[in-house]
């Protein structure tokens, strides 16, 4: 007894419920031993059936005790004690508390082996800082996994940051250390202070916690996420019932910190309040269908853009608290707008606070640097093959799904944990047990996070980064896939910026860059992204990619735009893009509004990408069959001289599609033939050339009349005039409008 004491003193004992609290003494008759230990009180006083004990110090540190009858602590509806502590502080305070002691386990033996083999999917409702009541005494209930620490103690404010006072207990061989703190409230800040195998002691910030300092402030806040009324219930149901891939997705994919800040503080964030207010309004008329954004957990560094990840279940505090994040997602939704969170489960950061090392060992991560390093990124790799890790990443994306309604994750880094020798050279990395390059745990966790989250949440839109030729990403996982919705297409981005940087004089040699797309285009359902990557770090923004004057510039720009939207895929754009922002994308400053006011060429931009999204939205013949072989076709792909392409896009109800012409070059062509898929007149339903968007107003007619002659791989044709740097969209026109 003396050494169980000796230990929990020096906070170093892994159950300091075998001692504190209630117990029996078998050498003393039926009396029971109440005992707590307090370094910080000069006395304590035991309260219980309306009487007072003083408690005898037993320990010159602060342990106290006194023996009382049973029936003295019994109470028929608070089992198996009732009672309380006084106690006097060295600093003169007094203070009244329930004994932390005094509780049973309360994490059944059913969620500790679901845990430990990978399959407790709601976990973040387990582990944490978890407020609620029990026994009818209100306080936060703290679990963490920390295998293989010796003794681990929740500190705070609440009680000097000392490691002696709220010491925790080990749950058996599952790893989970637990104690219910009673009285503790919101926004307590707390760490978990673990003394590690070898004798050390670290201080780390909750894996779990739901909110947190803001930076570089580092440690965990309790925070009730269950107290937010939701309002979107229409939204959810319409989702539940329209499967995203024959529906138009056109993405606004933004930095929450650098869309725009505060113009009377420009170091200042907009709340996430204030983007609800001004950014769904400027979304929704815009007419995108969705808002993308990078990732919102918690980060320490800015410039990491909210990669490295220090909090998962965290949102920043950057941007307010959980509530209102809960509201932006509330906001966007009752708009009509889906909200999709960047979500990196590829690597974290070494930060001392976080998951490095988290209990003194790799514990999230590999021991083995050539299995857990990221050596370009300066990260760890999360050990995909350990069922509690994989079940933390799988708790963890359906977090976001459950507890904010988030519409979909587009998950980072996708092929980097694919593959062992990603970014490393022979020596630096370990085959597989086959001998090959493919990461077998990481592919298997990719198949079961999927597989998981569509059970239970079908119509998620699951979207992969990934950039290599890996077979099967938007496959499903029971037909030899990973599982993923939809595919980003990497090489149509790099292909097609790097076919616009090109001067159009030599375009005519790079022609395949327009064509190559479509031979892959139905391998994965892909989205087509023109992301924040292509714009920062010297690649320079998408209008100072484009070759040419001023004039040439915006018409490029439009024109890329415009073989966006008619290209096959769901569509996505980075901030500022739709404006044509001048500088690179910086993420501590607001992209540059002031642009709309000081030319026309900005606002007209502006205007046809909120032109281009109506005319998307209401042509299902651009959306509808993405995915479809019968979606689209060629009309001609061999004009390459003039650098010319045309194509139809239909939609599934016959005779209801879309004829696309597209010219690379600044010059003007009178009397072009293009293809036509039927006999029928045409109409024009846009031309990125007109005086409207900014450029030269080329389009010589309003209609079009198909002529009995085959051209190319049409078997009809028209002719017209083919504008500057600029394409055309023709629509068969209907019946009632027809002369």
């Amino acid at each position: 007894m003396d050494n169980l004491l000796d230990d929990i003193v020096a906070a170093r004992h892994f159950d300091p419920f075998q001692y504190l609290g209630v117990h029996a003494d078998p050498f003393r008759g039926s009396r029971l031993h109440v005992r707590t230990f307090q370094p910080h009180a000069d006395s304590v006083t035991l309260l219980t059936g309306g009487q007072e004990y003083e408690m005898e110090r037993i320990h010159r540190d602060g342990m106290f005790c006194s023996a009382l009858e049973p029936e003295t602590l019994r109470h028929p509806e608070l089992e198996p004690y009732d009672y309380q502590y006084r106690i006097s502080y060295h600093s003169g305070e007094t203070r009244l508390i329930n004994d932390p002691y005094r509780f049973p386990v309360l994490l059944d033996e059913t969620d500790r082996y679901l845990f430990n083999t990978g399959t407790n999917y709601s976990l973040y409702n387990l582990l944490g800082a978890q407020m609620g009541m029990h026994c009818r005494i209100s306080g936060t209930l703290f679990r963490v996994w920390a295998p293989n620490g010796r003794a681990v103690s929740v500190v705070g404010h609440f009680n000097g940051w000392d490691n002696r006072v709220h010491q925790m207990r080990v749950l058996g061989s599952s790893g989970i250390w637990e104690l219910f703190i009673p009285g503790l409230v919101e926004d307590e800040l707390y760490r978990f202070k673990i003394l590690t195998a070898d004798g050390g002691c670290i201080e780390k910030s909750d894996p779990f916690q739901f909110f947190s300092e803001t930076r570089p402030r580092t440690a965990s806040v309790v925070r009730n996420l269950s107290r937010y009324q939701w309002h979107d219930e229409a939204w959810l149901q319409h989702k539940q019932n329209q499967p995203p891939y024959d529906q138009p997705i056109a993405i606004y994919e933004l930095h929450p910190g650098s869309w725009k800040r505060d113009p009377g503080d420009t170091d200042r964030f907009l709340t996430f309040k204030e983007l609800a207010d001004q950014l769904v309004p400027y979304v929704k008329d815009m007419g995108f269908t969705h808002i993308e954004l990078m990732p919102v957990m918690e980060h320490p560094l800015d410039e990491s853009w909210g990669y490295q990840v220090t909090g998962s279940f965290s949102v920043t505090s950057r941007y307010g608290v959980p509530d209102d994040f809960m509201h932006f997602v509330d906001t966007c939704h009752q708009n009509g707008i889906g909200v999709i969170l960047d979500w990196v489960p590829a690597h974290f950061p070494k930060d001392p606070h976080g998951l490095a090392r988290f209990d003194g060992t790799a514990l999230y991560e590999h021991e083995d640097p050539r299995k857990g390093a990221h050596p370009e990124w300066g990260t760890l790799i999360y050990n995909y093959g350990r069922r509690e890790v994989s079940n933390f990443l799988i708790a963890n994306a359906l977090f976001w799904l459950d507890k904010y309604h988030i519409d979909g994750l587009r998950v980072d880094a996708v092929a980097s944990m694919l593959y062992l020798d990603y970014s490393r050279k022979d020596g630096e990395w370990v085959p597989n047990c086959y001998g090959g390059r493919e990461n077998l745990e990481a592919i298997e966790f990719i198949k079961h996070m999927n597989s998981v989250i569509y059970d239970r949440f079908p119509n998620t839109m699951m979207i992969a980064e990934e950039s290599t030729s890996f077979y099967g990403v938007s496959k499903p996982a029971d037909k030899g896939g990973l599982g993923f919705g939809f595919k980003w297409n990497m090489g149509w981005m790099n292909d097609i910026l790097g076919y616009f940087s090109k001067d159009p004089l030599y375009r005519r040699y790079h022609h395949n860059a327009l064509t190559f797309s479509m031979m892959y285009s139905l391998s994965e359902n892909f989205i087509l992204p023109l992301s924040h990557d292509e714009v920062v770090h010297g690649k320079r923004s998408l209008l100072e990619k484009m070759p040419g004057d001023d004039w040439q510039k915006f018409a490029n720009l439009r024109l890329l735009l415009l073989y966006l939207y008619l290209h096959p895929g769901k569509k996505l754009l980075f901030m500022g893009g739709e404006f044509g922002q001048r500088s690179e994308w910086y993420c501590k400053q607001s992209l540059d509004w002031h642009l709309l006011s000081m030319g026309d060429y900005h606002r007209q931009t502006k205007d046809f990408v909120k032109r281009l999204n109506r005319m998307y939205r209401e042509n299902p013949a651009l959306w509808q069959r993405d995915y479809d072989h019968r979606g689209f076709s060629w009309l001609d792909l061999e004009d390459q001289d003039n650098s010319i392409i045309a194509f139809s896009r239909s939609a599934s109800d016959p005779g209801d599609h879309l004829v696309c012409l597209l010219n690379f070059t600044p010059q003007t062509i009178d009397q072009y033939r293009v293809g036509l898929p039927e006999r029928t007149d045409y109409e024009l339903l846009l031309c990125s050339d007109s005086e409207t968007f900014g450029g030269s107003g080329t389009c010589d007619c309003r209609r079009y009349r198909a002529i009995d002659e085959a051209h190319a791989r049409a078997p009809f044709h028209t002719t017209l005039t083919v504008p500057p740097l600029a394409g055309i969209v023709l629509k068969p026109l209907r019946e009632e409008h027809r002369p």
